[in-house]
C-alpha cells in the first residue's frame, strides 16, 4: 500500500502555512491505481483486495429488491464520487465471463453516469462460503490497511458470509464492541469517510463526530479539524459549547431567478427563500403607496 499522507493533527495547518487554508483543495479522489484488473475467472473468485473491473462487463443483479432508486440521493453519490473517488468498492460476482452486481448497484450506477471505464471491485464466489469468509478475515487482519477498509472488510463478512456481529467478534478475537465502533464508521457522510481513509483526522475524531446527528454539522466540524489542527478533547469541547455549522442557502432554481427579475422591475427589493420540496415566500419591497398602486394597475392588466 501506499505510503498515506501525514495526519493533519497537532498544529493547525493555517499556523504552518500562515494563510488561510482550502481544506477542499486537500481532498483528492481515491483511487485504486495500482490494484489488479480483473479479466474473469474462477482464479480471481475469492479476491480479499480490490480489482479493477470493466465497467461493460457488470450487469445487474436480477434478485435485486430495489427496483426504483431515489434520484436526487443518486445525483448526490454521483457528485460525491466525482470529488472524493470510489470510497467502498461494489461487490461482484464472475458469470459467464461477465459480472453480476451483489451490493452496490447505486454505486454502480452513479460510476456509470460519471463515464468510468473501470470500477473498484470485489470479484468473489458467493458459492464458497468458506473460502470467502477466510480470504475476507485474512484480509480485516492486515497491519497496512485503513479504518475504512477494515469496517468494509467487516461489512462484508456481515452481508456476504451471514455473520452476525457476535460471531464476527469471535472469528476475529476481538470484543462486539469494538466490531460495532467500526462498523459505525461507515455512517460517517462520504467527505468524512474519505478524510478519515487518508489520514487528514483521527479515529478519535471520527468516533466523536459520529455523535453529531446533523451530517452537515459533521462536516463542518471535520473541516474545522483539519484546518485548525483539533486534538479529540478540543473537538468534544467545540461540540459542548453548542457550536453549529453557518447556514449556507441553496441555490434557487433558474425559475426563481427569472421571477426575482421581473418583478425586480416594479420594486427596488424582491427576495424568494425556497424549501427543497418546492415551497416558499416571495418578499417584496416598495417605497410608498404609489409604487405599490403602478405595481398593481400592472398586475390586473
Amino acid at each position: 500500500m501506499a505510503n498515506k499522507p501525514q495526519r493533519g493533527l497537532g498544529r493547525g495547518l493555517s499556523a504552518i502555512l500562515g494563510e488561510e487554508v482550502d481544506v477542499d483543495s486537500l481532498r483528492k479522489p481515491v483511487g485504486y491505481i495500482n490494484k489488479q484488473v480483473a479479466r474473469g475467472g474462477a482464479q480471481q473468485a475469492q479476491s480479499p483486495d480490490v480489482l479493477k473491473v470493466r465497467a461493460d462487463l457488470v450487469d445487474a443483479n436480477p434478485y435485486q429488491p430495489r427496483t426504483a432508486f431515489d434520484e436526487e440521493a443518486l445525483r448526490e453519490l454521483t457528485e460525491s464520487i466525482r470529488t472524493l473517488g470510489l470510497i467502498q468498492p461494489i461487490s461482484v460476482r464472475p458469470v459467464g465471463g461477465r459480472y453480476q452486481i451483489i451490493s452496490g448497484e447505486r454505486r454502480f450506477r452513479a460510476c456509470q453516469s460519471l463515464g468510468m471505464e473501470f470500477i473498484p471491485a470485489y470479484v468473489l464466489s458467493p458459492d464458497d462460503q468458506g473460502m470467502l469468509e477466510m480470504a475476507i478475515v485474512e484480509n480485516v487482519q492486515r497491519q497496512d490497511l485503513d479504518p475504512i477498509e477494515v469496517a468494509l472488510g467487516y461489512e462484508r463478512l456481515i452481508d456476504e458470509c451471514g455473520l452476525t456481529q457476535e460471531k464476527l467478534a469471535e472469528r476475529l478475537g476481538k470484543k462486539r464492541v469494538t466490531v460495532t465502533n467500526t462498523l459505525r464508521l461507515l455512517r460517517l457522510p462520504a467527505k468524512v469517510q474519505h478524510d478519515l481513509k487518508v489520514g487528514l483526522i483521527s479515529v478519535g475524531h471520527a468516533k466523536v463526530l459520529l455523535g453529531v446527528e446533523d451530517p452537515a454539522f459533521q462536516e463542518f466540524l471535520c473541516d474545522v479539524i483539519i484546518r485548525d489542527g483539533l486534538s479529540v478533547r478540543q473537538t468534544e469541547e467545540r461540540i459542548r459549547r453548542g457550536e453549529s455549522a453557518p447556514k449556507v442557502e441553496a441555490a434557487l432554481p433558474e425559475l426563481c431567478n427569472k421571477v426575482i427579475e421581473s418583478v425586480g422591475r416594479y420594486f427596488n427589493g424582491a427576495k424568494i427563500r425556497r424549501s427543497p420540496s418546492g415551497k416558499g415566500t416571495l418578499t417584496l419591497r416598495f417605497d410608498d403607496d404609489a409604487q405599490l398602486e403602478q405595481f398593481l394597475k400592472l398586475f390586473e392588466d
